[in-house]
């Protein structure tokens, strides 16, 4: 066992209870049923050619610009969002963005951002008209979220999804939004870098967004980012920009929305797998003497988690009332951890049930692979339980 000072001890103690704290608030949240979330939002629609949209090998880019424009941009619709007043010094708030109909149902994909806090939402096709709209689910670690316009479904034009797998740096895109309230605006540009991590406002890292110079505004957000072949390929979700005023966008994979969509439609939000444990970045721990410089050192467990489970080990304390350090996660499946926003990105590949090889030090520095299974958690998302 890796014995500490009592120094030590005091530092990981006032540590710990604070996180205990947050432990024995989410501990009733575990147990619920196992959901096993569809794997991708596809179909024969979603990946078939645009018979308005000719072969852009052939045709000039003028061309493609109108075609895709045209094809694509009935599908891109404008939201209104209404948050009605909380108190007297509350005048209440109004905002809008843009989403992609996905579906013949009536079902739209858009930013988490655009529809949070909205108590009315209403949806605009093209014109005056607007169609009442209900929020159907939202995961703000994604920011992406999913609405249904009642009433309009003769007007739906559905925007059929492509693979984000696929695409290059240099590749020609072009954004459809709403940008400034400015109805069905396009911009063209290239993509300008791959597998950039952005923060959503939760502070959780969205791994893998892409990238843009297609000209991306306040209003743009959740609307759609298409290739060529006028495929969605991302959402417009994010900018970042100097005090001269220049900037670059960026917009969620679609493939991640593919991914939680069906749990989105069906259950209203994203149960992820999680291991069921409370940690802490080793490079956090200033002061205190641990066996290894990086990885995750696990202060408390679900004893419901996955984690308990297969036998990972928290903090704990010997009968002489020595304080014992837990088991320090330094790798899963052969990635490196050195925070929670690994712990994240890795998990997120995986499903329930999946297997893991979580690798530890524990004692004195004893090395060990520990296969664990991974459980859902129920919890609403803000937790900081892994």
């Amino acid at each position: 066992m890796y014995n500490v000072s009592a120094r030590q001890i005091l530092s990981i103690a006032l540590l710990s209870a604070f996180i205990a704290a947050a432990g024995v608030a989410c501990f009733d949240r575990w147990g619920g049923r196992l959901q096993q979330p569809t794997a991708a939002f596809n179909g024969d629609a979603a990946t078939a050619n645009i018979a308005a949209v000719a072969d852009p090998s052939v045709a000039t880019d003028e061309q493609n610009n109108i075609e895709v424009f045209r094809a694509i941009s009935p599908g891109v619709v404008s939201i209104s969002t209404t948050r009605e007043p909380r108190s007297f010094f509350d005048a209440g708030r109004r905002g809008g963005g843009t989403g992609s109909v996905i579906d013949e149902q009536g079902h739209i994909l858009t930013n988490h951002h655009v529809i949070e806090g909205a108590d009315q939402v209403t949806v605009s096709l093209g014109g005056d008209k607007t169609y009442p709209a209900r929020i159907v689910g939202r995961d703000p670690d994604t920011d992406l979220a999913v609405i249904k316009v009642e009433g309009a479904r003769e007007a739906l034009k559905v925007v059929p999804m492509g693979d984000s797998d696929r695409l290059v740096v240099g590749q020609k895109v072009l954004a459809i939004g709403n940008p400034f309230g400015l109805d069905r605006t396009l911009t063209t540009g290239v993509i300008s870098g791959l597998q950039r991590p952005i923060e959503a406002r939760n502070g959780r890292i969205i791994e893998g967004a892409i990238q843009t110079d297609a000209s991306i505004n306040p209003g743009n957000s959740g609307g759609a980012l298409v290739n060529a072949a006028g495929q969605l390929v991302g959402i417009n979700t994010a900018i970042a920009s100097d005090a001269a005023g220049g900037g670059v966008g960026f917009a969620v994979p679609v493939n991640i929305a593919k991914r939680i969509l069906p749990q989105l439609i069906r259950e209203g939000r994203v149960v992820r797998p999680k291991l069921g444990l409370y940690p802490r970045a080793v490079s956090d721990l200033r002061g205190i003497r641990l066996p290894v410089s990086e990885g995750l050192l696990v202060l408390q467990l679900d004893p419901n988690g996955s984690a308990a489970a297969a036998g990972l080990r928290g903090l704990s304390e010997t009968p002489d009332g020595e304080l014992v350090i837990g088991d320090i996660i330094t790798a899963i499946d052969g990635e490196k951890v050195e925070s929670q926003n690994d712990l994240y990105r890795i998990l997120d590949k995986h499903q329930f049930g999946d297997i893991v090889q979580v690798e530890v030090v524990r004692g004195t520095g004893q090395r060990a692979t520990v296969p664990v299974r991974l459980l859902p958690d129920r919890g609403r998302g803000t937790t900081r339980r892994e």
